[in-house]
This record gives structure tokens, sequence and C-alpha cells, in this order.
């Protein structure tokens, strides 16, 4: 897999060429400061440093001139922003990152699928635990989840930094997380749907969040998949006939910050392994592009006689690139084509094909990555078991099927357009190429996972305007096993160029050894020149993160400090908050004893700090901090209870668990807040039923 690959070290440079770089170096801080170019943040109250003192430090550890250099080109002083956020999935932890570049230094963890005491998301908060709840499968309360592909909400297909989507490829989840406050909103189970690999693409007016299924699920005919329910014993033939994929097309709610199942929809796909997801803009404007592979339809059975999966699914040397016409499936749902299947309005495949909204296109071979130009008008694929990136036209795809030049239909009637006719190109890059960025010079940049390392090509008119369309142009060795890379606002008419991040998923020996499960690593790669520059490895150690997207910092703009009383699930005042109003009712509500507490906490007191109820009562605090200072947060916990709130200023929050055991129990602001913030506590008593 190419993993012994090491950097290689550098020739020892002569002591004259070292002393000129660093008097240039020390001479371009002077400069700077006396500019007034910000030199005064780096080193006020102190004077610049000698040309001796920077050359100690740089020979004390061992530095060479390009680490100097990658290090001031990554470095932010505190006080100054980034130029871009970027946001990653968290993968298995459940979660997203958000990470500022060029510092690499992550800001932020947001809760979205799975339970985090920092936040007090899912351990007693009402909003939280109810939004863990609609967001699980009917069988059990789910708090696991993988999170995968990210979406920032788009108007007119630029990135717009209002809303932030993922999705959860084990559950087949999606959440909207609001950039107002980096907190997640709403979470959907997709219907009909078990897994999703698809990610979250946003229509050019985040009219729709669509995503693809991952892996077939058991589907009675007419009634699509329930989970739990829908059973069909697994052979070759039944996989065949009742295993069904979806693509989904969410509805989604600015306003509320809600999707709408009801008006959402989905189309029905045959049972191939479908992956990432994309709608275009500008020429493929209404056009939604999805990946699969295993068009051999394999279902693995090493015991029963049968090769495993990854070798089965791996024999057809093209596999089928989805095209959506999603505008016209749109149509199709007003027009009552389409089936209501638990709780959403199906178009079955019959129909797709029935009013031409699906058609396949042939794509080389187990393909992974599914992106769009700039132009809107390349949509480029890498191809796993192909040295290949290959991109199709969205011109000649729309020629071919006005046309009807097809080459036949799939098994299920599916048809299946000419790949000469619909490809503009293919470019010869390495071994195992995934995922594609671009920047805002027309060129585009693959990860090859098998030979490590990132290629950068050229792409066409209109997007390269030069004389060597379609070319490699420079590659960059990766630390180790890269899967996706994203470099800011890609896949958007406007992409922003200057970095790209490698999101690899081995370190090997780029870090310290911290036990056998190592951490990912992110590396930063300057693309502002001719020859990609690496700047930067950053070890991320919270799980596998998979995909991330990059904005620039300055069309996000979230609050700092909620009105008080504020509910974050609306924004509006809590229905519950009364300003001024603290204490204690006891009353019964539909046959069950409720002890419900109005409360505030402001340093370093929360009021009341002695609650009394009665085993067995449902106890509902309403808490609200009541601080407008920002960055003034508290938090709130319950010892032997699992209960844990975090608090913003201004926030109010409600706790609701049953006091089921007796005794007397410790509760307090978990955030350190003040030099009193230990005597920032009280009690809980529950007396004996």
């Amino acid at each position: 897999m190419g993993v012994e690959k090491k950097e290689k070290s550098q020739p020892k440079e002569n002591k004259v060429s070292r002393r000129g770089f660093i008097a240039a170096a020390v001479a371009g801080l002077a400069v700077g400061g006396a500019a007034g170019f910000g030199l005064s943040r780096l080193i006020t109250p102190a004077a610049p440093p000698t040309l001796r003192q920077v050359e100690d430090i740089i020979k004390q550890r061992n530095l060479q001139p390009a680490h100097v250099v990658s290090a001031l080109k990554t470095y932010v002083p505190g006080g100054m922003p980034d130029e871009f956020l970027m946001f990653s999935s968290g993968g298995h932890s459940g979660q997203v990152m958000v990470i500022g570049v060029p510092s690499m230094r992550i800001y932020r963890i947001i809760a979205v699928f799975t339970p985090e005491p920092w936040q007090g998301y899912g351990y007693g908060d009402v909003k939280t635990m109810k939004l863990l709840e609609k967001g699980s499968n009917g069988i059990r309360f789910l708090t696991c989840g993988d999170t995968h592909h990210p979406e920032i909400s788009r108007t007119n297909a630029e990135y717009d930094g209002e809303w932030l989507f993922i999705g959860d490829k084990l559950n087949a989840r999606k959440a909207a997380i609001s950039l107002k406050d980096f907190e997640t909103k709403d979470i959907v189970k997709l219907p009909n749907t078990q897994t999703q690999h698809g990610g979250a693409c946003a229509t050019p007016n985040t009219e729709y969040v669509a995503c693809g299924s991952q892996f077939a699920a058991p589907w009675e005919p007419g009634k699509g998949y329930k989970p739990g329910k829908t059973y069909v014993k697994l052979t070759e033939q039944n996989f065949k006939e009742y295993f069904r994929g979806t693509t989904t097309f969410l509805r989604f709610d600015r306003k509320r910050g809600k999707f709408d199942l009801a008006n959402s929809f989905q189309i029905e796909l045959p049972p191939y392994m479908q992956d990432l997801e994309i709608a275009g803009w500008g020429p493929s404007d209404g056009w939604a592009f999805l990946n699969s592979i295993n068009t051999e339809l394999a279902i693995g059975g090493v015991l029963e006689g049968r090769p495993p999966l990854e070798i089965a699914a791996s024999q057809n040397d093209f596999d089928y690139l989805h095209i959506i016409n999603w505008k016209k499936a749109e149509q199709v749902v007003r027009q009552g084509k389409a089936k209501e299947m638990n709780g959403i309005k199906v178009i079955t495949l019959e129909t797709a094909i029935k009013e031409g909204i699906l058609f396949f296109a042939p794509e080389p071979k187990s393909p992974h990555g599914c992106d769009i130009t700039a132009s809107g008008r390349y949509i480029v694929i890498g191809g796993k078991l192909e040295p290949l990136v290959t991109v199709y036209d969205i011109e000649k795809i729309k020629r071919a099927i006005a046309d009807q030049r097809f080459q036949g239909e799939d098994p299920y009637g599916v048809p299946v357009l000419r790949f000469e006719d619909v490809k503009a190109a293919q470019i010869e890059v390495g071994l195992g190429p995934l995922h594609d960025e671009f920047d805002d010079k027309g060129h585009g940049y693959v990860s090859c996972f098998i030979s490590n390392e990132v290629v950068k090509y050229t792409l066409g008119p209109p997007d390269y305007t030069g004389d060597k369309p379609f070319q490699v142009v420079d590659r960059i060795p990766i630390h180790y096993n890269i899967g996706h890379l994203a470099t800011p606002e890609s896949n958007s008419p406007t992409p922003k160029g200057k970095y790209l991040v490698a999101l690899n998923k081995w370190s090997v020996d780029r870090f310290m050894n911290v036990g056998p499960l190592l951490p990912q690593n992110f590396q930063l790669i300057d693309i502002s020149g001719e020859k990609m520059q690496l700047l930067y490895d950053m070890p991320i150690g919270i799980g596998e993160p998979h995909y991330a997207k990059m904005i620039s910092a300055d069309k996000v703009k979230p609050i700092s400090v909620y009105e008080l009383g504020t509910d974050p699930e609306t924004f509006q005042r809590h229905a519950k908050y009364v300003e001024g109003k603290v204490g204690v009712e006891r009353r019964q509500e539909d046959g069950r004893w409720v002890t419900e507490v109005w409360m505030t906490e402001v340093r370093s007191t929360i009021t009341p700090d002695i609650i009394r109820c009665k085993q067995g009562d449902l106890l509902r605090l309403h808490i609200t901090n009541i601080e407008t200072t920002k960055d003034a947060t508290h938090a709130f916990a319950v010892a032997e209870y699992n209960i844990m709130a975090s608090l913003e200023p201004g926030e109010t929050a409600t706790v609701e668990f049953v006091a089921d055991k007796p005794g007397v129990y410790a509760f307090y602001c978990v955030e350190f807040c003040s030099p009193l913030h230990l005597e920032m506590a009280g009690w809980l008593e529950v007396e004996p039923a």
C-alpha cells in the first residue's frame, strides 16, 4: 500500500545560504512591523528577534529553511482570524469538527448523532434527547453514528455559510446544523433506507438536501423498507429481486431549520451499492449525479462457497454513473405519480424509467468520488481500480439523452448511455484515484490511495483555457493512505484555491507513538503556486474523519450571546422562560406527579440551590444562564443521575428525568466560571415514596 514511503531527507545547507535565509526572514519581520503588518501582535512588547536568536532556535530544533517557511505560512496569532473554516466529519465519533485553515486548530466539536457530555448533548436536555429520539429508527434509541460527507447550504449554487448538513452512514440519518450557533437543529431518519453514503448535497438554492443509499435494503414491492419489519431471506436471487437502493431529496425549511418529509421524495434504485451524490448548477442545473459499485450484484458468502464480497463486487470493467433529472422527478411527484411508502413519496424504479428521470452511463472501475467543476459542465469521477480520472460532459450527456443514443439497458430496464458519447476525457493520474477537488485556476486535484499522493491536473474549457487541457501537471507524496481531500469552496461556481487538506487514514511515523490506535493525519498543502508544498501535519484523534468542506471564514456569521431566555432550537424566547421567575411547583399531570423548577445560573450562584421532590416524580428543570457576557458559559450536572446540560450566555434549557432513587444528591456548575466556581452548587433531595 506504499506505507513504507518516507519523506526524503533534505540536503545539508551551507552556512551562508542558511544565514542569508534567516537574515531575510528577520528583515522581513522588522519591515513588516514598521509597515503596520501586525508585528506588534506577534512580539509586543519585546523587541524584534535578532538574526542570532532566530538562527539559534533553528539550530536547536534541527530545522531547515523549508520548515520555517511552512511555519510562517500556517501561523495565525491569537486574536487574528483564520482565512477559512473547514467542517470535517468525525467518522465513528458521530460528530463534526470545525477547523481553522491555515492554522489547523480545532475550534469546535459539534455534537450531532452521538451523546457529547461537554455540550450536555443527550444527557437529559430535552431538546437534544428529542433530536436523538427523532433520528432513531423505531427499533431502539440510537447513540452511535458514522458521519461522512458534510455539505454547506447554498444560494445560487454558492456556499452561503448559513447551514451545515451531515449524514450518518451507519443508520441512514441526516442532520441540519445552524451556523448561527453551531448547534444541531434537526435529525431525520431516511425512510426506506438502511445505510447511506451519498453524503449530503444541496441543490442550488438548498431546496433539497439529496443523498444516496449505500447498501441495498430488503424491500417489499410497493411498500418499501421498514426497519425491524421487512424481512427477505438473503439469497443471490432474492437480492436481485427484493433489495433496493434509494436516492432521497429532503426538502429543507430554512426558516424553521427542519427537514420536511411531507414535501420530500425518493427515487427507487437497483440494488447496486450507491455512493457519492452531487447536484449541478449552470449547464447541469436540475441534474444530480450518483456513483455506484457492485453492478455485479454480489452478496458475498465465503462460508457458503461464494467468493468474498470485495472480490465478487470488483469484476466488471464498468459500473454505472446514475444520472438523475431531479427537476423532472419533482414534477412527477406533483403530478401524483409517486407512491407513499413509510412516510415519504417514492417514485418507483419503473416510473423513473418511464418518465425519463433515471439514466446510467458506464464508469470505470469501482468508482468513488463524484464532483462537479466550477463551470458546472464537467462531472469528474475517480475509479479505485483504474489509474484514471474520468471526466463527463453534461452537454454531451443531455444531447445523448435527447437523441436516445443508448448502448442498451441494465437488468432493471434503466437506459445506459454509450461511454464514448458522454466522456470528455480520461486522465492517467496514479494508483487508486478516489476524490477530486478544484481550485480557481482550472485545476483538479485527485487523491490516489494506493500510490499515496495528490495529483494535480488541468481541466478543459471553460474551466481551464490553457494549451494543455486534461493533463497532469504536478504531484506530491502524502503520508499515508489518503482518502478524501478538501480545497476551499470546491464543488461550487467560485472555488478559492490557495490550500488543500489531505485527509489521511494512516499516520504511521508522523507523530509520537501513543499506542496502537494511531491518530488520523490531516496534511495541509499550499497549492497557490505552480508546485504544491506540504506545510503541516495535524493529528486527529477522535475518529476516522471522512470528508470535509471548506468555506471562507467571513461567510459564516455566528452569534456570540443569546438574547436572555432564548431556546436555541427556535432562537425565540423559551416557552417556559419567565423573566425573574425562580421556584418549585409540584402537581399532577396525566396521573403522575411532576416537580417543575425554574432556575437561574450566574457567576457563582445556582438559584434555587435546594430542590426537594418525591421518589418517582418527573423532575423538570427550566434552567436559564442569565449572563450577558460573551463566553460566560455555565453547565448543570446532577451526581449519580447521569444528567448534564450546557448553557451558553442567555440560553434557557429544559432538563427532564425521573427521580427514581431516593437520597440527597449534589448538583453543580460543571463549567469553571469564576474563583468561586466550587461554591456554585446545590442539593437535590429525593424523599422516599
